[in-house]
């Protein structure tokens, strides 16, 4: 084990390619943008890089491979042709590839693919435990690995964990379709940052998210497990500056000038792309023939140079993609063709970084389609390598670049008109208008390059654990509960006020079955018992409710907020001075949402109404609330009331009524040297406010409090009461 911390970064593959020549295997550097990004991370000191190595190592040979890779500070995971036909080519990408890119009915569902996945994530993260220090900062990439970050989780809680994933998220209403959605998003929450390209990728996770898990939603932040998730939107960027130098070496001069004399007086338009049913490839192709068809006038000076990278083409569905385009391309250039000039040049082949960076430059204009695409760095390389500052890139809205460059012309890939007509705007864009568009392009691509792509994401999964620590030190743990019992100890005179549900007790459905069990009883008799204890139930319950459930134990109580009190023995008291003559009008507005919202209804109290949500459906109920807010703000204001959201409920009560109020009101001539109070929700940060800095308040189930300390759940908080008892 090495000892000083580090970055361990985990892929699917290690950024180096395997070969094996005359029975040696021999490593050579991967050009891709993620090996080209992480180099700087993965290359320094001690840090590492684990993945599979591409090929199946016999078991005899493994160590030799492990040795050579270790001195390029690479660790691999070894799988077997079986798991990778079953968890990569299987699951990887029959099931998540098709369902993230919203062709569901591409995707397979097979039992035996999701026990591979399963398999292959645990073999990753025995991996990474095997080369793990507690202080070390682990990220994790992409859709191969989305059980990783809980696995690694449940073996070391306090670790750093980031998550990217480089391929888009779906709506919630097309990731619901996979059987084991529940499994992937708790696989996912084991990261304390997920990194995607876009807000919209983004939003859609912490919608599946909040619907999927028992995760609670602020803002961009998860809480699960009492743990702050934090989701984030980093647009990945590319070298620019390597693919801009590139277009001044001597050899990428030498194939630009070749092309320039075989193109003459020939616009080219050049698309680049993976073999794949995501790119949107037979649709570019039909605008190009549907171009061709409707302004012959372009037969003759207009030429698609299209680039297909081969990719899983034994597989049926992508070897039938294969024959589609081979027979397009065939039907264009038989059609159009004619003695000096052929339509499509059609390459099946991938090429060398410094031909790519030739025809990136030569290109007039760059067609970049795909019907769904997590980024598309093609599209920045293309903008990288316009040095001369003129061309045109043509960008589907749906690639996570249309959000930067959108100085493009922005098509739907699904509208071959669109992008007909986009050409067709492109060939006659003047030199003005491309050098305006190109520039401010590289000056975006120039800035959110790679590097900074890394940096951002890397200095965000500092701040997050940051905050998570000093967030931590607000828990009530061991040493804050001895702390609290010690002084509970020493004290003469010890007021306790204790908010009810969401605090003694867990929150129900039906708000009439949070009834008291046996073990609260017992806690509050045993509080009772001592008679240095005053021991105050104070919630938002109607008194009524609260006296047929306390009403025969010896404690105070204060009912819907502070409305009505009881001391002890004494009888119920209503505050003075009261009104309700409000509540018919602010009724007639809850009905109309009420009938609205199914599952929703109004609870009423002697002096509050209550607008109960939480048998609502997710969202549903969040979006009334809010409309609820915003129609009667006003109202609330010039009748001096109070509207106080909370879990699940909107509450409206006299502006008089005040669970801090009450409280000041009960410690009115009493100067106790022990001051406790628990409450879950916010009408309790009123009594936290009221209380003096040295009470000990404690926020239930949230750290974000004017309490000093929190407690995850009511069952923590029987365990505090019970170690005072």
């Amino acid at each position: 084990m090495i000892t000083n911390s580090k970055t361990i970064i985990v892929s699917n593959r290690l950024p180096v390619k395997i070969t094996e020549e005359n029975g040696e295997y021999i490593l050579s550097p991967s050009e891709g943008g993620l090996a080209t990004g992480l180099g700087s991370v993965y290359k320094r000191n001690n840090n590492i890089w684990i993945g599979w190595p591409g090929i199946e190592i016999p078991e005899h040979r493994q160590a030799e491979v492990t040795e050579k890779l270790a001195g390029l500070n690479l660790i691999p995971v070894f799988l077997s042709n079986e798991e990778i036909s079953l968890y990569y080519e299987g699951f990887s990408n029959e099931v998540l590839w098709p369902v993230f890119h919203y062709l569901v009915t591409y995707a397979n569902f097979e039992q035996a693919y999701w026990d591979s996945y399963k398999t292959v994530n645990e073999k990753f993260k025995a991996v990474t435990l095997n080369h793990l220090n507690s202080d070390d900062i682990i990220w994790i990439h992409d859709y191969q690995l989305l059980l990783l970050p809980c696995l690694i989780r449940s073996e070391q809680q306090e670790v750093t964990i980031g998550f990217f994933q480089h391929i888009p998220f779906p709506s919630f209403e097309i990731f619901r379709l996979i059987p084991w959605r529940e499994q992937l998003i708790a696989g996912m929450l084991g990261a304390d940052l997920l990194g995607f390209h876009t807000f919209d990728d983004a939003r859609h996770f912490l919608s599946a998210a909040s619907r999927l898990s028992s995760s609670n939603l602020s803002d961009n932040i998860l809480i699960y497990k009492n743990r702050q998730v934090v989701v984030e939107a980093f647009p990945m960027g590319i070298d620019a500056e390597k693919f801009d130098k590139l277009t001044r070496t001597e050899k990428v001069a030498r194939y630009t000038s070749s092309f320039k004399a075989s193109l003459k007086n020939v616009k080219t338009i050049l698309t680049i792309d993976r073999l794949d049913y995501s790119k949107g490839i037979l649709q570019r192709l039909q605008a190009f023939e549907l171009l061709l068809q409707l302004h012959p006038e372009y037969i003759g000076k207009l030429a698609l140079y299209m680039i297909v990278v081969p990719s899983r083409d034994t597989v049926p569905r992508y070897k039938e993609l294969k024959d589609q385009i081979d027979q397009l391309v065939g039907n264009i250039n038989a059609r159009f063709r004619t003695i000096n000039w052929v339509p499509v040049h059609y390459f099946y082949r991938s090429f060398s970084v410094e031909f790519l960076s030739a025809i990136y430059s030569t290109a007039d204009i760059c067609l970049v389609t795909p019907m769904r695409d997590g980024m598309n760095l093609v599209s920045k390389e293309y903008v990288a390598s316009r040095s001369n500052g003129d061309g045109v890139l043509i960008l589907s809205e749906m690639a996570g670049a249309s959000k930067e460059l959108n100085e493009a012309l922005i098509v739907n890939p699904n509208d071959i008109g669109n992008i007909m007509e986009a050409i067709v705007q492109a060939i006659n864009m003047s030199p003005e208008e491309q050098h305006k568009r190109i520039k401010s392009m590289r000056a975006i691509v120039n800035k959110f390059n790679i590097h900074l792509w890394v940096k951002n994401f890397m200095d965000k999964l500092n701040e997050v654990k940051s905050m998570q620590e000093s967030l931590h030190t607000k828990h009530a743990v061991a040493a804050v509960r001895a702390q609290i019992a010690a002084d509970y100890k020493k004290a003469k005179d010890r007021y306790i006020f204790l908010d009810y549900d969401g605090t003694l007790v867990g929150f129900k459905g039906d708000i009439d079955q949070a009834s008291p069990d046996e073990e609260l009883y017992s806690i509050l008799n045993k509080l009772i018992l001592d008679p240095a204890n005053r021991v105050i139930l104070i919630s938002g319950r109607r008194y009524q409710t609260l006296q047929q459930w306390f009403g025969h134990l010896n404690l105070d109580m204060i009912a819907e907020h502070g409305a009505w009190q009881k001391y002890r023995d004494a009888e119920w008291k209503a505050l003075p001075l009261l009104t309700d003559k409000w509540k018919q009008e602010i009724r007639t507005v809850l009905d109309i949402y009420t009938d609205r919202t199914p599952g929703s209804f109004i609870e009423e109290k002697s002096y509050s109404l209550v607008w109960h949500y939480r048998k609502a459906e997710e969202g549903l109920g969040e979006l009334r609330a809010n409309e609820i807010i915003n129609h009667l703000r006003m109202v609330i204001a010039d009748k001096g009331l109070q509207m106080m959201p909370g879990n699940k409920v909107i509450e409206f009560k006299n502006i008089e009524v005040n669970k801090g109020k009450a409280a000041q009101n009960w410690l009115y001539d009493n100067d106790p040297d022990f001051i406790l109070a628990l409450g879950d929700d916010h009408t309790d940060e009123d009594i936290f406010k009221a209380l003096a800095p040295e009470a000990y308040t404690i926020k239930v189930g949230s750290n974000i409090s004017a309490a000093r300390y929190y407690l995850k759940d009511y069952k923590e908080v029987r365990e505090l009461l019970k170690d005072l008892c």
